[in-house]
């Protein structure tokens, strides 16, 4: 499995990059799982229906399943922050790439989203394992780098990037997990 993040401020488009990779990987045979980091609470459940029903009755896991799709929800008695290494572990062995959108503080090795508009600092500079940069204005970088500079509206060129780079973004969960938990 290779892993690839995607780092940057909200509004810098990582979510827009996110969704135009995934059909252009899989277009190439290959399976892709998304993890995704939530700053407030969330909730992908109704009320009223049965698997809100059983987790207000205080089930830990709930594992709702039809034929076409599987979704798993665990409430934890107390706050947990997960590191992103755990819940790659939660994911589906069999997939081929995990894009990471947030979480740009973790030592994966991530793509910065960076636009000169949108007025936030780049994160590059101080952040050793950002190892591209996709932008739509390169001539506004604030510092000079021998990082790659990928067009942030150029789909097929950062996916071909990630797939002649693959060998680096090959994930090792033992070591991540054994040295983050």
């Amino acid at each position: 499995m290779k892993v690839i993040g995607f780092a940057g401020y909200s509004g810098s488009g990582k979510t827009h990059l996110v969704e135009r990779i995934i059909p252009a990987l899989k277009l190439r045979g290959l399976r892709v799982s998304v993890v995704k980091h939530a700053h407030h609470r969330f909730d992908i459940d109704h009320e009223g229906k049965d698997t809100f029903r059983h987790r207000e009755a205080g089930a830990f896991e709930v594992v709702v399943a039809s034929r076409t799709r599987l979704a798993l929800m665990r409430e934890f008695e107390q706050e947990a922050q997960l590191s992103v290494h755990h819940l790659i572990a939660e994911l589906y062995d069999g997939v081929d790439w995990v894009l990471v959108e947030g979480f740009k503080e973790s030592d994966l090795h991530k793509i910065e989203v960076w636009r000169a508009a949108a007025g936030k600092p780049a994160r590059y500079p101080d952040d050793e394992f950002i190892v591209a940069i996709a932008t739509d204005s390169p001539q506004a970088l604030p510092e000079s780098t021998a990082r790659p500079v990928l067009d942030l509206n150029d789909t097929e060129v950062i996916v071909q990037w990630l797939l002649d780079n693959g060998h680096r973004f090959d994930y090792d969960s033992e070591r991540h997990l054994t040295t983050h938990v």
